[in-house]
């Protein structure tokens, strides 16, 4: 099982590799030194989680149709090659806004739409294949251990640019991207060799078929399963909806070049890294939800210092903060995919997984937007670059808050009750159809 769990977190970090200079270099240069609005960069970043809903379809379908025998590969494997597409496509996309917008636009569509497909593709399949090769019981180390080589992946893959960036010009860039695309397509394909067993076509012809509202309908029938996809969607915009702002944050209000703003995610990567080994050292001396709580709790004052430090320019608090977001992201991560684990039901794992990963994907979308268009907006009524990022964290702050206020109210012994006294939307609409 070990060098399974090394190969899904493999494939984990091919994927994260290629969100890495989209969600940092990328949107430095279009925002700041493009002078491209937040509002249209964080839109067409945004622009893959539109594809969100997808992943119910494509868990469900996955599970039906496997391809040469595999249920998951086949899907990875497309998924990682649209997203190395993507993001080798994407730095022509910011150079051809500025000097063409009308044909700027429909190549970012086309560069960020490939990866979007490819995200969604992929980051379904793999992770209901590390729900399928991993017991109740392992899934915490499986998640550990895919997250501790994707958030290393993600370190060396912001260095690497820092110094392929350093000095900025267009063509550094543009090649940067070219070795990290090509790097993730090598390290994803070393990840699915010999990982999945083969299944007979026979087997999943005769699993359950689900149209799209029975699908919908079955994950949110259950009162505990709405309440943690609304919960997850909330916290996951605020934890992330900062992607694509930190760097060009730092820039406006400490100056920082794109080098040392790329060199930020490295410090996120580092705590991130320190607090997967917190929460798996944790992992049998403290309840899951309790790890949540205390995530959640970490990356909301990290939010406070970084809105405070941009008020009163101070580089040590703004570090400060990003030091306690990369902590608090770290523990909310672990908790909170060890509970989405738990929140699955035996027989359709790429149906709940894909939901899941549908909440992901819409809190990416909300957060994003939701950031770049407040920045926008903030700047220009309060005329000033700094306040406007500012606000945009202070909504972070409350989003947060939120999600700590629901969280007390989700309990996985209730939901498996539920699923268990209960007949699901498919079994009653089975029954019906028998009458």
């Amino acid at each position: 099982m070990t060098r399974k769990r090394i190969q899904l977190g493999l494939i984990h970090v091919a994927v994260a590799m290629t969100l890495v200079p989209i969600n940092s270099t990328l949107n430095r240069v279009m925002i700041k030194e493009l002078a491209i609005s937040a509002a249209l960069v964080a839109i067409l970043a945004s622009l893959p989680y539109l594809f969100s809903p997808i992943q119910v379809a494509i868990g469900s379908f996955s599970d039906r149709h496997p391809i040469f025998g595999l249920r998951r590969t086949p899907y990875i494997v497309l998924g990682l090659l649209l997203c190395v597409a993507g993001v080798v496509i994407s730095p022509q996309v910011a150079f051809l806004i500025a000097d063409n917008f009308a044909a700027g636009l429909l190549v970012g569509l086309l560069a960020f739409g490939a990866w979007g497909m490819g995200y969604n593709l992929s980051a379904v399949s793999y992770l209901s294949l590390a729900t399928e090769l991993s017991d109740e019981k392992g899934r915490g180390k499986t998640i550990a251990v895919m997250w501790f080589m994707m958030i290393v992946g993600i370190i060396l893959t912001a260095v690497l640019l820092s110094r392929m960036v350093e000095p900025y010009t267009p063509a550094a860039m543009m090649r940067a991207f070219w070795v990290v695309g090509l790097s993730a397509l090598v390290l994803g394909m070393l990840g699915v060799v010999k990982l999945e067993e083969r299944t007979t076509t026979v087997e999943a012809e005769e699993e359950e078929r689900y149209s799209w509202g029975t699908m919908l309908g079955a994950i949110m029938e259950n009162r505990q399963v709405s309440l943690f996809f609304v919960y997850l969607v909330i916290l996951l915009a605020a934890l992330l909806g900062q992607d694509i702002l930190l760097e060009p944050y730092a820039g406006e209000a400490f100056g920082m070049t794109v080098a040392q703003a790329a060199r930020i995610t490295s410090l996120w990567g580092v705590c991130f890294l320190a607090a997967l080994l917190i929460a798996g050292a944790l992992e049998t001396r403290v309840r899951k939800k309790v790890v949540a709580i205390w995530g959640g709790w970490s990356a909301l004052t990290g939010f406070v210092l970084i809105a405070v430090s941009g008020v009163i320019a101070n580089v040590s608090v703004f570090y400060t903060g990003v030091v306690l977001l990369g902590i608090g992201t770290g523990l909310s991560t672990v908790s909170n995919l060890a509970l989405m684990l738990d929140m699955t039901v035996a027989g359709k794992i790429g149906l709940f997984i894909g939901a899941w990963g549908m909440a992901n994907a819409a809190s990416r979308l909300t957060g994003s937007v939701l950031g770049g268009v407040v920045r926008d907006v903030m700047t220009r009524l309060l005329d000033d670059l700094v306040l406007g990022y500012v606000v945009v964290f202070g909504i972070e702050v409350v989003m947060l808050l939120g999600s700590l206020i629901l969280l007390r109210y989700i309990d996985v012994d209730r939901f498996r009750s539920q699923m268990e006294e209960q007949p699901s939307l498919i079994e009653r609409a089975a029954m019906a159809s028998d009458t």
